[in-house]
């Protein structure tokens, strides 16, 4: 598939692209029109849950009154109703959380989540999110742990206990652990660090340049400035080959209204944090997804790595192809395309022999 494909196929993510567009830059509602008759409505369905943007999509149709089968119009307002309530309960624990963790003297980072979705999107509560992403010193994982567990936190994963030297031992090859609060419904992951492979942006951190946002009324959170959440997004994205369209539209709304020149910056900087690769993938698909605007000569010098190009085409595929509407773990081997692309972040030799005893190591947990 080439990455510089359009229309896509199946239709339906061709629609879902456009909803996710017009939820952050407008655009001819012409083009959505069009489509929606186009459209298998189940399938239609199962390409928004799949990619998790059903909040985006329902914003979009809703807004322009689009006319709709009854149970798609129904299952995309439950849902975008559901992706509110849950950002919500998650906005009222996130403040909780700086309190307490500010209180016990923990400095923290949130990352991706409700922070980026007012960012990218002006509102927040449109944006889907499964957990809470909190990033913590590594040397006061345990302190977080004990806090945590005050709070009425479970670990799920890894299936150790808090106080013991496996769950440090863990933290010292995983970035994060995988929490649960009952009473709340939150999902929460601790990390310690921001990239599978150390090699990558080793240098963004809890003690990085940070920007306050407020995402609602009275709830102002920490995240990571501008250059660094665009570098750390371009990995996290990476680490999965972008498999979900959620995840490269938030890069897109981030970067929307910033002229080429702006971008071209951000693209510097990030390779100045050892983003390598994962941010030459992230701009060739958001070009090619939604417009974003790349100055010739980075986009000559992008396209001219054939890695790049690789890069994108297996991650568009990811999105776009057969796994248009199945997990890729769903299927026999289908993860292997994003396991692989792992290796091509960065070029050296030095990065593939660490990240392939990294997926070693993590295939033995």
């Amino acid at each position: 598939m080439n990455y510089q494909q359009r229309p896509f196929e199946p239709m339906e993510f061709e629609l879902a692209v456009e909803c996710c567009r017009w939820a952050f830059a407008g655009g001819d509602k012409e083009v959505i029109h069009q489509l929606v008759p186009q459209i298998d409505a189940n399938r239609f369905l199962i390409v928004a849950r799949r990619h998790r943007v059903q909040g985006l999509i329902w914003h979009c149709l809703h807004a322009l009154d689009v006319s709709l089968p009854a149970q798609l119009s129904k299952s995309l307002r439950n849902d975008a109703l559901q992706i509110v309530e849950h950002g919500l309960r998650a906005a009222n624990e996130m403040a909780n959380l700086l309190q307490t963790f500010h209180g016990a003297g923990i400095p923290v980072i949130f990352i991706k989540g409700l922070t980026l979705g007012k960012l990218a999107y002006s509102n927040p509560f449109l944006k889907m999110g499964w957990d809470i992403d909190l990033l913590v010193p590594a040397g006061m994982i345990s302190a977080a742990a004990a806090e945590l567990e005050r709070m009425n936190y479970r670990l799920t994963a890894p299936a150790v206990q808090t106080r013991s030297t496996e769950f440090e031992r863990w933290h010292r090859k995983r970035k994060e652990s995988v929490w649960y609060k009952s009473e709340r419904r939150i999902h929460l992951e601790l990390h310690s660090g921001l990239a599978d492979n150390a090699r990558l942006i080793p240098g963004i951190g809890i003690n990085s340049p940070q920007q306050q946002v407020e995402i609602t009324s009275g709830i102002v959170l920490p995240t990571l400035a501008l250059e660094e959440l665009f570098a750390y997004l371009c990995v996290h994205g990476a680490s999965s080959a972008w498999f979900r369209l959620k995840w490269i539209t938030d890069l897109a709304a981030l970067l929307h209204g910033r002229d080429a020149k702006q971008i071209e910056h951000l693209y510097q900087r990030s390779q100045h944090f050892g983003a390598g690769r994962a941010a030459s993938q992230a701009l060739l698909l958001s070009s090619c997804l939604y417009g974003t605007q790349i100055t010739s000569s980075l986009r000559h010098d992008l396209e001219t790595d054939p890695a790049n190009r690789w890069l994108a085409r297996i991650s568009l595929a990811e999105m776009a192809g057969r796994a248009a509407v199945t997990e890729p773990a769903d299927e026999i081997v289908g993860t292997a395309m994003n396991h692989l692309s792992q290796f091509f972040l960065l070029p050296s030799w030095r990065f593939k022999t660490s990240e392939l005893f990294r997926q070693l190591s993590a295939m033995g947990t």
